[in-house]
Parts: structure tokens; sequence; C-alpha cells
């Protein structure tokens, strides 16, 4: 019996899950509403302002307000968050000429608001309000406004459950396209994510390979005996083999060594027992995509090209050690 009841219990809490999903599934198209002329003259608001972007929110308002911030200034947009209720107590002193503000407010009616949208007023600095509420004093206030349809709550209390993924979706869309248009790339978001997974997973091959005297590498004219000194010395498991004029004509790996293991290393040629079409790589390619290349081919070293002279050698353990995935 008591299984009975946890099972009904249990059914109970996935039918509740999936229509909250369904409503906030719901609330997420409906901002596709939003996406006409106010969405883009926002969009040029925040392109054209030659300051940072200044986000206010109070409640949850607030903390979507932080994460919009966060996005903003990592994707090549300087941003600030300004508490509504700090703002009153001197911190309106943050918001200078140049900047515009951002104003996020479910109802559009937050009184904590009010000492912005008078500072904007009287000192003319651009506002713009991401709201559900068209007849509301801060959209009404605002220069530029998006105004998302009332779409019901999750919650069966009423608790901001569909306002705040709405928000906090549409936060995410004006940061895509605002980077897009500025053309924000790959490499621009590694220089602000130089730690963690993000920064690692950017990483290019420029950034890990062996360089100078590190690459192991021998002339067309040396012997096999030379190109196993020079592998030995190098300890990356290879060695690349060049013609006169520096440029890559092939590579001898630890396996190339075994399998001529009853040569004459004194008179034999590097040339005679090296692999021809080595697989070899350019320097811009990402750390990521070399990891998976490497073991798609089942290969444990590589050398790096720059037209046909060789600029750099990676072996599969400095992939691992920098982390890449």
């Amino acid at each position: 019996m008591q299984n009975d009841n946890v099972l009904k219990l249990h059914n109970v809490d996935l039918e509740i899950a999936k229509q909250v999903l369904d409503i906030e599934i719901k609330g997420l198209k409906s901002l596709q509403n939003c996406l006409g002329d106010d969405f883009c003259a926002v969009i040029d608001a925040l392109f054209e302002t030659q300051g940072r972007i200044v986000v206010a929110g109070i409640g949850k308002s607030g903390h979507i307000a932080k994460k919009f911030v966060a996005t903003l200034a990592s994707t090549g947009s300087p941003a600030i968050f300004l508490h509504p209720a700090e703002a009153v107590h001197g911190d309106l002193g943050m918001i200078t000429k140049g900047d515009v503000v951002v104003a996020i407010s479910n109802s559009g009616e937050s009184s904590e608001l009010s000492c912005i949208i008078d500072y904007c007023k009287r000192f003319e600095i651009p506002l713009i309000s991401i709201s559900r509420n068209a007849e509301s004093t801060l959209a009404k206030a605002s220069d530029f406004r998006i105004v998302m349809d009332k779409v019901e709550e999750a919650s069966c209390v009423a608790a901001p459950t569909t306002s705040t993924t709405m928000t906090l979706a549409m936060c995410d869309i004006i940061s895509v396209v605002l980077h897009e248009r500025k053309g924000f790339s790959n490499c621009d978001f590694k220089n602000f994510h130089p730690g963690g997974k993000i920064g690692v997973n950017l990483l290019k091959v420029s950034d890990l390979m062996h360089t100078g005297n590190d690459i192991p590498v021998v002339n067309a004219d040396a012997t096999f005996s030379d190109a196993i000194l020079e592998m030995t010395k190098k300890r990356l498991g290879c060695v690349a083999v060049v013609d006169q004029d520096s440029n890559f004509i092939g590579m001898l790996t630890d396996g190339d060594v075994r399998r001529n293991i009853g040569r004459d290393i004194n008179t034999t040629k590097a040339v005679d027992v090296m692999t021809i079409n080595a697989t070899v790589l350019t320097s811009n390619i990402y750390a990521s995509e070399l990891l998976k290349m490497m073991n798609t081919k089942q290969i444990s070293n590589i050398f790096v090209l720059q037209d046909k002279e060789l600029v750099g050698a990676v072996h599969l353990h400095d992939l691992l050690k920098a982390k890449v995935a």
C-alpha cells in the first residue's frame, strides 16, 4: 500500500513538472512577439553607446540583471550592475555621460527604480527598460523598451517562474545579437576567459607547441643514427626531417625506429625510413580540434607548418597536461 502511495505521489510530481515546462516553453516562444522594431532600437542603442551598459533591477530582476552584466562584460560590452537601493545613497554616481541604463522590472512599477529613472531624465542618460507592462511607469519613461507578453506563471501561487525565465532569455538574446553585431570572436572570448574550462578549450595549437630549439629536427642528409639521437635528446618521441630550405619533408617516430631496428643505423639515411605523408597542421586551429584529430588518427605527435616551413611540434602529452578535452 505504501509503495502505491509513493507511486501516486511520483506521478503527480512528474505531471506538475511537465506542466511547468509546458508553461515556461509557452512563455519563451512568446518572446518572438518582442522581436521587432523596438527590439532593434534597443540593440542600436547598446551598440552605439560610447560608455558602459549600466543594468539595474531589484529582487529576482536584480539576480537576472547581474547575470546579464556578466554575459555582456564577457562578450565585449563593458557593463556594471547598479543596485537600486544603493543608487539613492550615492551609487547614482556610477552612471556617467556616455553610459546607457537598462532597468529590469517585471511589473515596471518597482519603486526603487524611481531615482534611477529621474536621474536618467535629468542628465539625458538613455534609458532602456525590460518589463511585461507597456503602461507601467518604467516603460513610459524609457527611451527604448522591450515589453514581454504576460504569460501565466508556472507556479500555482504565482511565484516568479515563467516571467523570470522569459526575462533571462531576453537578456541572453540581447547579449548574443549584440556581440554578433560587434563581430566578437572565439579569440576575443578566450581573452576574457584565460582560466577555467572555457579558456582551456579555446587554446590554439600555437599556445601549446614546442618551438625553436625545442623542435626535434634533422636535415635530409642525416643518418638514421643522427635521427635517433635527436629524437632521444628532445624527448617528444619523434623527429622531423627537413630539406636544405628548412621545408618539412617527413618524420620519424618511435614506431618507425622499431620497424627498422634491423638496419645499419650509421649508413641508413633518415629519408630512407621516414614517414613521407605524415599528418601535419597549422598553428591557428584549436587545441580541442587537434585532440580530436589525434584520437581519430591514433597518433601521439604532430608537426606544425607555416606554408612548408617547420615552426612547431606538439605531443599528445602537451594536450593532456593543459587539460584539453
